[in-house]
């Protein structure tokens, strides 16, 4: 796949404590294969989907074991005007743009409501080689607590339009980089524990949620929310045994209208 639309996601990792452990559940939850992790790039490993890139685990950096999570990364032309753009619409650059090699230039910010989100600028590596497979990517959705905040600063840091779901119980927004959407938004409610910061959860493509789910608890994570149809697919979201957070999905599954959407000026 070619490097995406500046504000399109490209691209998934997550740093675990136990890389191997990681590498064993996903690969039998999602079925994943493995490469070679690169020592030079700090045992950076990516995970295959039929072949295909989809993602990447990590070892935890010094000073960061135990807080495991996934990232999603959004394409940019230029990370280091991005960054500039991060700053200037209040968020904050936790990691300056930085080259991995030849494959690409890195960085990762917190957005003004404190979700974690990484920006890539693609070289020989240009991201995800397959989305809406199995076993691949298929969606992301910004949790936070101050939706006026992210609403904001990610239409002003990317090239992205947003629509507004009309259900007075929701408040979910979408955001889209030309006609194809990129990202969903949805405020967290009581439900969510203090503790839980906001965040940025992946959706992976499964064949079956409920087999899906049902293989994961048996691996040890834990169940949060679903299985439950929608006009999308199937879904679940579930924290693996290490706590990072994330959904799969089945959207050949589909069940109910579409929601209606009015377009934010």
């Amino acid at each position: 796949m070619a490097v995406q639309p500046e504000g399109t996601p490209c691209w998934a990792d997550a740093m675990f404590s136990d890389v191997e452990g990681a590498k064993s559940f996903y690969g039998d939850v999602l079925g994943w294969t493995f490469g070679e992790s690169s020592s030079e790039y700090g045992n950076y490993t990516q995970a295959y989907a039929n072949g295909k890139a989809v993602a990447a685990v990590v070892p935890p950096m010094p000073g960061q074991e135990g807080q495991s999570a996934w990232c999603l990364y959004f394409s940019s032309p230029d990370a280091a005007a991005t960054a500039t753009k991060i700053r200037d619409n209040g968020g904050e650059v936790l990691m300056e743009p930085m080259q991995v090699g030849e494959f690409g230039t890195m960085a990762l910010a917190r957005d003004p409501s404190g979700a974690v989100f990484g920006v890539w600028q693609g070289g020989t590596h240009e991201g995800f080689e397959a989305v809406a497979e199995p076993g691949a990517y298929a969606w992301a959705e910004l949790f936070t607590r101050e939706p006026e905040k992210s609403d904001v600063f990610f239409p002003a840091v990317f090239p992205l339009s947003a629509r507004q779901m009309e259900d007075d119980n929701t408040d979910y927004r979408i955001f889209s980089v030309g006609e194809n959407p990129v990202l969903g938004r949805m405020r967290m409610t009581d439900e969510f524990p203090p503790e839980v910061p906001p965040y940025v959860n992946v959706y992976f493509t499964v064949e079956d949620c409920d087999a899906a789910v049902a293989k994961a608890t048996e691996r040890g994570a834990v169940l949060r929310f679903g299985p439950m149809d929608s006009p999308f697919g199937r879904f679940a979201a579930l924290s693996d045994p290490q706590g990072a957070s994330f959904s799969v999905i089945d959207v050949s599954t589909t069940q109910g209208e579409m929601p209606a959407m009015n377009e934010v000026s």
